[in-house]
């Protein structure tokens, strides 16, 4: 039997986000021995090796200087904040917990699209990105006793995260269509994987690593150029509104990894908290959707007036 558009198009996203939280577990278990700088910086090498080769099998290599713009730097500055305290929050605190928190970055990017795009948002979707947020509070619990499921440098670090990884997405929006992706995420690459070089100098320097860390860098960067290919064939199989609502699936599969790998269960309020962030997240999109059917409709009838 034939899979629709839509139904090819959210497996995808499913599996994206699995291979991504994977990536997350693998990439925590192998900086309890790694520099967290020397693990982003040969996995970084890794990447460019393969986007590069990417990028050459389609013929676009000699198009590079194209993601010189400002707009592409900004991105890559986004994606620098965004990766640095991600890992750092994720190598002390649990798998799950980060997931959790960071189910608020579609809500932190709606609200960075009205306040710096001037996109026009509703009260729904305002009181959806208020609720939204006040899931994120009930997660990280300001005033908790700070051992890795509540309020901690550590959590402050993942918010600021969030707010980096929002930026990143909100630059990739004003990015020309014409520049190729596997470029964009090259020089991305570049840019992280220099930023990890510039850790590892400031941490322990340069250690031998093992044939097993070898191992775990190298399938890490696999699984993180899959995870991208995932999200991209979804984005492109079937309509974003169908297929984005289950970018939340990766939050199962961080509890069940945080479960199996790490032995850590995530409480009470982080499943509470998180529940609230992706029901709020789910309406959000919602809203889009209807308005987006709205607009497309009064289109339409625009169109057989004229006609």
């Amino acid at each position: 039997m034939a899979l629709s558009a839509n139904i090819r198009s959210s497996i995808f996203m499913m599996l994206g986000m699995g291979v991504f939280a994977i990536g997350d577990a693998l990439t925590k278990y192998s900086t309890q021995t790694l520099n967290l700088g020397q693990f982003m910086f040969l996995r970084g090498i890794l990447c460019i090796l393969l986007l590069v080769l990417i990028a050459s099998r389609q013929g676009v290599l000699h198009r590079w200087r194209d993601t010189l713009d400002k707009v592409t730097i900004l991105r890559g500055l986004g994606e620098i904040g965004a990766t640095t305290c991600y890992l750092v929050a994720l190598t002390h605190l649990s798998l799950a917990f980060v997931s959790s928190v960071y189910q608020a970055v579609p809500l932190a990017v709606t609200l960075g699209a009205v306040l710096f795009l001037g996109e026009k948002v509703g009260w729904r979707r305002w009181l959806s990105i208020s609720i939204g947020f006040i899931g994120v509070l009930i997660i990280i619990r300001p005033g908790g006793d700070g051992d890795g499921t509540g309020m901690n440098a550590y959590a402050l670090l993942l918010l600021v995260g969030v707010c980096f990884t929002a930026l990143r997405d909100l630059s990739t929006r004003r990015i020309n269509m014409q520049i190729p992706t596997a470029l964009i995420s090259a020089m991305t690459s570049v840019l992280v994987t220099m930023t990890g070089f510039v850790m590892m100098q400031l941490n322990t320097g340069w250690q031998q690593p093992t044939s097993t860390d070898l191992l775990h860098v190298g399938i890490a960067a696999v699984l993180l150029i899959i995870g991208y290919h995932c999200i991209i064939l979804a984005t492109r199989a079937g309509d974003m509104s169908f297929a984005s609502p289950f970018r939340y699936t990766s939050l199962l599969w961080a509890i069940v990894l945080s479960y199996i790998v790490f032995n850590q269960a995530p409480d009470q309020n982080t499943l509470i908290g998180a529940a609230i962030v992706v029901a709020s997240g789910c309406y959000m999109l919602y809203r889009e959707a209807i308005t987006g059917y709205r607009q497309r409709k009064e289109l339409r009838k625009q169109k057989n007036v004229s006609a």
